[in-house]
């Protein structure tokens, strides 16, 4: 059940306005990467993964949120990633594959992208729209899953074609940096901290 929509605020900029991302060729996945887009009559039907975001179609994703008490683990994007390279998101996303449940595609993105294995809890469902760049626009019914680790025994091992960095950052640290920095970090972030200031994802 949606919880809520989301919009690009505070920090909004006018859309088209891309100048701080990096543009990098989009590739064209072979095979082919299906996932759930979503109808207007709430069905849901597969279309290619890049083609959703040239279309700005609507579809579903998944946002994963580590924490360390009151820390979070977020994680810099890859220069090479084809929207948002080198800019600072939640710890991982990623969109279900078409026929792959929710909370399988969670399980399976953050050993990919950061190398463990954690399990995760489905915390809410929300929606956004937001411009990434690179010609491209996200349309998302987003499903946030939070987990709870020790971060002195999480074995990070990042996948350098999806990470650069990683690091753990509170909510005062991550607001002040995302207030005087907002280019720095990914434009569907900058929308979930401003909805959840807190950090309660």
């Amino acid at each position: 059940m949606l919880d809520e929509a989301l919009f690009l605020e505070p920090y909004e900029e006018p859309r088209g306005d891309t100048r701080h991302m990096h543009k990098v060729a989009i590739p064209a996945n072979e095979p082919k990467i299906l996932i759930p887009a979503i109808a207007a009559d709430g069905s849901l039907y597969p279309i290619e993964k890049i083609e959703a975001h040239r279309r700005g179609v609507h579809h579903l994703a998944i946002s994963v949120f580590v924490f360390d008490g009151a820390a979070l683990l977020i994680q810099q994007r890859a220069k090479g990633k084809y929207h948002c390279g080198g800019q600072w998101a939640n710890t991982c996303c990623t969109h279900p594959h078409w026929g792959e449940d929710a909370a399988a595609a969670a399980a399976r993105r953050v050993p990919e992208e950061l190398g463990f294995e954690l399990r995760v809890e489905e915390r809410h469902i929300v929606e956004y729209s937001a411009d990434v760049g690179n010609g491209l626009w996200e349309k998302e019914r987003v499903h946030m899953y939070r987990a709870e680790a020790a971060r002195t025994r999480l074995a990070i091992v990042p996948n350098p074609a999806e990470v650069e960095a990683t690091r753990w950052i509170t909510a005062d640290e991550l607001r002040a940096d995302m207030r005087a920095n907002p280019h720095d970090y990914t434009p569907w972030f900058r929308i979930y901290v401003n909805r959840f200031p807190d950090l309660a994802f």
